[in-house]
Formats: structure tokens, C-alpha cells, sequence
């Protein structure tokens, strides 16, 4: 049995596949993988610029915390010595009393130990304002609340109402905080 050329093959023969169908879909798969690829993409990019937003504010509170911990530093500083000062303050009015107590005094032995008292009270002044301390002597002044303590009000026809008609005590701030109100008796109509 002699099988001429022309002869188509048989069932037996293989198949070639079509090549335009095969490349139509590898065309999809690439297509497909080249847009869950650039969903991925898209995805890390945000993920990237939302990674960078919280590094700007994480550093940005890093500053804030490091702004107010340098200006507590300051405070701190600049109000450690309040309670020492503030009891320095007895010394003082103790001092002022003698000298007032002294004032009589015009030779001998008295008027030598009320010089010797004035030079100390000078000094001590001088150390306190050195370290921020003022006085708050308000005679004659308006009365005002936030740095003075009324003690009493008296009749007066001399001051306007609400004047500091005497000082008890002086008062002191340090750098600007209360340290102690001056206790005054204040002036009211009669």
C-alpha cells in the first residue's frame, strides 16, 4: 500500500497550534500583569507618601516637644531660686523694722549699729535685685489687686478712693511673677 504525496495525514498526525491565538493571549496575560503590577504600584506609592507625611509630623512634634521642654528649662531656671529668695524676704522686713526702730539714733553706739544695719539692708537689696527680686512699695499708689493685699480701707478726705493710703508690708516680684503682695490698708470716701 503505497500512500501517494498528495495525501492529507490521518488522524494520527499532531496538530499545529494557531500562532495568532496563542499571541493574542500571551497579549492578555502581559495585559493583565502589567495592570495588577501598576495597581501594586500605585498602592506603594501611596503607601510611600503616607509613610513620608507621618515622618514630617512625628518630626515635627520632636521639635515642638524640644521647643517646650528648652523654654520649661528656662522657666525652671529662672524661678529655682524663688523659695530662697522668698524667705530672704523675712530678713529684710526684720531689717527694715530695726532701722525704722533706729531711726533716733544720732551718735554713740546706736547710731553705729544703724549704719551698720542700713549697709547690710543695702546689700541684701542689692543681692536681691541682682537675682530678680523688686520691690513693691505703693504708697500713694492705686490699689491693685494682682500686686497688692488690702488689709483694711480707712475714711480718708486727703487720697482719692482706692489708694494705697499706707503700706504694712512691701511687696516683692520675681522677674515679674508675685513673689509676695504688699499688704496695704487702702483709702475709701468718708
Amino acid at each position: 500500500m503505497n500512500q501517494s504525496p498528495d495525501m492529507t495525514p490521518t488522524q494520527d498526525s499532531p496538530q499545529t497550534p494557531d500562532p495568532a491565538a496563542s499571541a493574542s493571549t500571551e497579549q492578555q496575560d502581559s495585559a493583565s500583569e502589567v495592570e495588577i503590577l501598576r495597581a501594586k504600584l500605585g498602592e506603594a506609592e501611596a503607601q510611600i507618601q503616607s509613610s513620608k507625611e507621618e515622618h514630617l509630623r512625628a518630626l515635627a512634634e520632636i521639635d515642638n516637644v524640644r521647643r517646650r521642654l528648652e523654654r520649661d528649662a528656662q522657666v525652671n531656671l529662672k524661678y529655682a531660686s524663688e523659695k530662697l529668695l522668698g524667705e530672704l524676704l523675712s530678713v529684710c522686713d526684720s531689717l527694715e523694722l530695726g532701722l525704722q526702730a533706729a531711726a533716733d539714733a544720732t551718735e554713740g553706739p546706736a547710731k553705729a549699729l544703724a549704719d551698720g544695719m542700713q549697709l547690710t539692708h543695702r546689700q541684701l537689696m542689692s543681692v536681691l535685685e541682682k537675682h530678680g527680686v523688686k520691690q513693691i512699695d505703693p504708697q500713694g499708689e492705686a490699689f491693685n489687686p494682682d500686686f497688692h493685699q488690702a488689709m483694711s480701707m480707712i475714711e480718708s478726705t486727703e487720697m482719692e478712693p482706692n489708694r494705697v493710703h499706707s503700706v504694712m508690708q512691701k511687696g516683692y516680684t520675681l522677674h515679674e511673677r508675685l513673689l509676695r503682695p504688699a499688704m496695704v490698708v487702702v483709702s475709701k470716701n468718708s
